[in-house]
């Protein structure tokens, strides 16, 4: 992004969080700036069979967030929490959206898996659990189609806010939540439009998903002990806790948001995302592709390394992955590296795929609200090759004016993103 081309600056508004461990955006600020963790083992099937039997389960209730019987039978429930956090960070603005130019009106939604959660209950379903090998069509959902297509998904968004402008799916992988805004804040500094609905949903947590990674061995074993089963740059770490979430945010013209006197919880400073071309899960030691991400991305927010006051770490608890970041972040801000406090809250509430990097987001823009850092929970043997900050088991309060966040997806995808505080 180059602001100095365009000049439109871009803030956000309002938001909305769905995540393990409460409901709403205060509760899940509370759970972060507290420590405690929202992993758990698995409820929503028998995990019995699988080797990774921990994860992060929102508590969510459909009919109690206000969704219609059609509505909940139509949607999946990604979309399901995609649209409840619509509503939420709509109100959270208080920008009056039936007086605005629908055409200016934008959606820029991510995820990793989509309606994987109701493909797979439907093929179930129609394979009577698998034993026929010919699906019996008589027993398809009329929206099938729904679940199939990604496409719905932004649209039930768009639906929900009348936005005629814009409306897309980015699917990157763990890099989608990312991206997705990075997205949206392109359309509105390029005056394409003036409020993008931004964020990324996933509701993975369902056999196949978890069969998925239980394959590769990217998940924890450690089912003995689930509250302490992420461990983001700890020596004892195993795996990720695969987990559900969702976080969407009102994004505006900074001129806009002004004039009309809103409540701003930051401005989205920078954005670079760059793929390694290297592996499809495997991720390079030297970190130089996610450096580059980080370097691009201060530089559109045009900020030194010196001035990052915070770095959310994509820190998802693998081996490869935090000492990739750690070099990427050596790489990236030099000697600054080791003096900025780092830290991970997917040690708190799991990895929800698409939907972590605007969860994160979300974490991010709090932090600045309230000049608090949240922590990496269960660090208590820290990697010797993960010798930087990373926070550990406890939040810390300090200046928090700018911040950069960063993640990592399958495919090689890098990304980072810079929030700062606006006066």
């Amino acid at each position: 992004m180059d602001t100095s081309a365009r000049g439109r600056r871009v803030v956000m508004t309002g938001m909305g969080v769905r995540s393990p461990g409460g409901i709403g955006t205060k509760e899940f600020w509370d759970l972060l700036t507290s420590g405690r963790t929202a992993t758990r083992p698995i409820t929503f099937f028998d995990a019995g069979p699988f080797r990774s039997r921990v994860a992060a389960e929102a508590d969510f209730d459909a009919a109690a967030e206000g969704l219609t019987p059609r509505e909940i039978r139509r949607m999946d429930r990604a979309t399901q929490f995609a649209v409840a956090c619509t509503r939420d960070a709509v109100a959270d603005s208080e920008l009056g959206f039936d007086a605005l130019d629908p055409f200016r009106v934008g959606v820029s939604l991510g995820t990793a898996v989509a309606s994987a959660t109701s493909l797979e209950t439907e093929y179930v379903i129609m394979s009577d659990a698998g034993r026929d090998w010919t699906v019996d069509a008589a027993y398809l959902s009329p929206h099938m189609f729904d679940y199939l297509s990604p496409g719905a998904m932004p649209a039930e968004v768009a639906w929900t806010v009348g936005a005629q402008g814009p409306v897309t799916m980015v699917s990157d992988g763990c890099t989608s939540g990312i991206d997705a805004v990075g997205h949206a804040a392109q359309l509105i500094r390029e005056g394409t439009a003036d409020v993008v609905l931004a964020g990324a949903t996933d509701t993975p947590i369902s056999p196949i998903v978890v069969a998925c990674f239980d394959a590769i061995k990217a998940t924890t074993p450690r089912n003995d002990d689930p509250e302490h089963a992420s461990r983001p740059f700890d020596r004892t770490r195993n795996g990720f806790v695969l987990a559900e979430g969702a976080a969407m945010f009102v994004l505006e013209e900074y001129e806009m948001a002004r004039a009309r006197g809103a409540r701003i919880y930051a401005e989205i400073g920078g954005f670079a995302t760059r793929c390694n071309a290297y592996h499809m899960t495997g991720l390079t030691k030297h970190g130089r592709e996610m450096a580059q991400a980080i370097s691009l991305a201060l530089g559109d927010a045009r900020l030194d390394p010196g001035q990052v006051s915070y770095v959310n770490a994509h820190g998802s608890g693998t081996r490869q992955n935090d000492r990739h970041e750690t070099a990427a972040f050596k790489r990236a801000l030099g000697e600054h590296a080791y003096r900025v406090p780092i830290s991970s809250i997917k040690s708190i509430i799991g990895h929800s795929l698409g939907a972590i990097g605007s969860i994160e987001i979300a974490a991010c823009a709090l932090a600045i609200q309230h000049n608090v850092v949240p922590p990496t929970a269960n660090l208590c043997e820290p990697d010797p090759e993960c010798d930087l900050d990373y926070v550990p088991l406890t939040a810390r309060e300090l200046p928090v004016d700018n911040v950069l966040t960063v993640g990592s997806g399958f495919g090689g995808f890098q990304s980072a993103m810079v929030l700062r505080a606006v006066a």
